[in-house]
């Protein structure tokens, strides 16, 4: 076994080398995961049998049918500063699995193929981790978008007009409130979109 290849147990007693896991999301949470942009994954109410150590390779998934939403590493507990996405003054949770992302498909999951995780945290071996890896593919060219969000705010001045504009931001964020983005250089191919998804804002279309 090399350095970089992940042992099959999380929990192997004097081996260093680092693991490889699965954890499964419940829809919610993917869901969540998908409305604010996080550099970490926390997840709390794991059985105290999945052990993950720091440095674990983690393939996260969601199901059914079994697809996989992002690749991480697990990282220790309060090193990333992650809040809960449904509670923001939520402080990270003593005891979480915290799992820094390094590659995400939160908006286009890849089937997977093989047997359902008997768990939200399964141990892998390597030719498993590497299948799921190897799913992904390289990542795709990044390019600069133009996202905007407009409100009408009535106000005695502007800097009043801002507060009251991130008092909205804040209480109804993107569950709620439409962004508008576009490809920088293509305003005309501005598209809303709510929870995540596009999100048709001509009610002349809707008729």
């Amino acid at each position: 076994m090399t350095d970089t290849e992940p042992r099959t147990s999380g929990t192997t007693d004097g081996d260093t080398t680092p693991g490889a896991w699965a954890v499964l999301l419940p829809d919610e949470r993917y869901q969540a995961e998908r409305l604010v942009h996080h550099d970490v994954l926390e997840l709390t109410g794991l059985p105290a049998a999945a052990r993950p150590r720091p440095g674990d390779r983690v393939a996260v998934l969601i199901g059914e049918p079994l697809r996989l939403v992002a690749l991480g590493r697990v990282a220790r507990a309060g090193a990333g500063g992650r809040e809960d996405p449904d509670d923001p003054q939520s402080d990270t949770t003593a005891g979480a699995l915290v799992v820094t992302y390094t590659r995400r498909a939160l908006d286009e999951p890849v089937p997977v193929d093989g047997p359902a995780l008997d768990g939200p945290v399964a141990a892998l071996d390597a030719a498993r981790w590497r299948a799921l890896a190897d799913r992904l593919g390289p990542p795709p060219a990044r390019r600069t978008w133009l996202v905007s969000l407009d409100l009408p705010i009535e106000a005695a001045s502007r800097a009043e007009a801002v507060r009251i504009f991130w008092s909205y931001v804040q209480e109804l964020g993107p569950r709620e409130l439409p962004a508008f983005v576009s490809p920088s250089g293509d305003e005309l191919a501005m598209q809303a979109f709510v929870l995540g998804v596009e999100a048709n804002q001509d009610p002349e279309e809707d008729d």
